[in-house]
């Protein structure tokens, strides 16, 4: 595992994916920057962090899937690996909100966000760009986010956040072929926020509605019962949740 650091940059995906195009790094390279200037979250958003504050890195992984429906397991993994080690650290309980924010006392600590490139019909380049809030204190006009430093009233080194998070990424990246993909559905599940719990939702067009979270498809889409117990299945940019 080879970890690049650097003091400030645009986006730590978009840097290691050029660098996956232009020369051929090991796997599990990781880049980690103290600032990013342009990070993204889900549905294009900015992740925003007060500089040297958060944590912000990302990691390449080439992936021979069976198939290429089975790609979403590696936001199962990515997210679990964060949860894992935040868990050890804190009391609190920590749970993922589909696909893969990481929330704390129903505030959002992490996000996730992974860009596949489809080299062949079973190989896969992946980025796995994590952000975590650490020692952020200040979140104006964010009611909805939280640090670590927030939750245990203390700072908290990055350096070692960093290192036990790649350790504990790469380990279940690793182990992936060997226990296999429902392994970590069954974990992903155990931590979904809200499942089995009735949640509200809006839709592109902003339309409010509620339905009870099942599960998350291996596909990545939501299963949700409507009223009249309808089935529904929804991808990430059809709704979000409302919390």
């Amino acid at each position: 595992m080879k970890i690049i650091k650097l003091s400030a940059i645009d986006s730590t995906n978009r840097f290691l994916k050029q660098l996956a195009q232009e020369t051929n790094p090991e796997n599990y390279t990781i880049v980690v920057a103290e600032r990013q200037t342009e990070g993204k979250g889900q549905r294009g958003a900015s992740w925003i962090s007060e500089s040297d504050k958060g944590l912000a890195f990302s990691c390449l992984f080439n992936y021979q899937a069976g198939v290429l429906s089975d790609i979403f397991v590696l936001n199962c993994i990515a997210a679990l690996s964060v949860v894992s080690v935040l868990q050890r650290m804190s009391s609190i309980d920590f749970y993922i909100k589909w696909p893969n924010d990481i929330l704390a006392e129903q505030k959002k600590i992490c996000g996730i966000l992974i860009e596949n490139s489809i080299k062949s019909t079973t190989e896969i380049q992946s980025i796995i760009g994590i952000g975590i809030n650490v020692n952020q204190t200040q979140f104006d006009q964010l009611p909805q986010a939280t640090s670590l430093a927030i939750l245990e009233r203390k700072p908290f080194d990055k350096e070692l956040l960093l290192l036990q998070i790649a350790k504990e990424l790469v380990h279940n990246l690793e182990k992936l072929h060997q226990v296999g993909i429902d392994y970590f559905w069954d974990c992903y599940h155990e931590k979904l926020f809200k499942r089995g719990m009735v949640s509200t939702f809006e839709d592109v067009q902003g339309n409010r509605f509620v339905g009870k979270i099942v599960s998350v498809t291996k596909e990545g889409k939501l299963h949700v019962i409507l009223e009249q117990d309808q089935q529904a299945f929804f991808d990430i940019k059809e709704i979000k949740m409302l919390y």
